[in-house]
């Protein structure tokens, strides 16, 4: 389990009580119980998927699918999407979450620090950054988004595929982002970010009962 001990981090409650205190029975109530039974700190956001296990599962897979898919785009590269798109949006928790896991797949937290603070001068490469700009468009100016946005990123060395996947990364965490804040959920400590990124690393987002 991604979890780590509770030390002077407090775990903040959630804007919505009725929800934080109505688990329904299934995999996330289970994950929540056993982090709260061993006092170690867990990412709130099972909080959202205990809730309505009906239909949070099926959000689960699709997360898996987004980013996980074999893709001519890596789980690296999409990671690194979802945690620029979630800094654009100033989304700590997410950010910090999915920063950490780029960084274990890139193999480089000074490389995913560098892009967040300053993309143009960051030692990424010059077809990533293209990416990462057309994130930041779809992010910040949907309605000024056309076919242009996709030719430039086309020119810069990636298939329709690695497009497909890109847009779908940021839009999926577009409705994160929103879904996160509004809600509460806060950030966690830098070492609880970390274990989540290893484990969002190593095992992906479909959660299994020994996770």
């Amino acid at each position: 389990m991604s979890t780590a001990p509770v030390h002077e981090h407090t775990t903040r409650p959630l804007y919505l009580p009725g929800v934080e205190d109505n688990p329904k029975p299934g995999l996330y109530k289970d994950l929540i119980d056993s982090a709260r039974a061993h006092q170690a700190e867990y990412s709130k956001i099972w909080d959202l998927f205990a809730f309505q296990p009906s239909f949070t599962g099926s959000l689960s897979q699709f997360t898996q699918g987004v980013l996980r898919t074999p893709a001519s785009i890596s789980p690296g590269m999409r990671e690194l999407i979802a945690a620029w798109t979630s800094y654009r949006n100033e989304c700590r928790f997410c950010t910090r979450a999915h920063a950490a896991a780029a960084a274990e797949l890139l193999g480089s937290e000074e490389l995913v620090r560098s892009v967040l603070s300053d993309l143009e001068s960051s030692p990424l490469e010059e077809k990533d950054k293209a990416m990462l700009r057309f994130a930041a468009r779809i992010t910040g100016d949907l309605p000024g988004v056309t076919g242009a946005d996709a030719e430039r990123v086309r020119a810069a060395g990636w298939d329709d595929e690695a497009i497909y996947y890109a847009i779908t990364t940021c839009a999926l965490f577009n409705f994160y982002n929103r879904w996160i804040t509004a809600t509460g959920v806060a950030e966690m400590s830098a070492e609880a970010h970390r274990a989540q990124g290893q484990h969002l690393a190593r095992h992906g987002y479909v959660r299994k009962e020994s996770d």
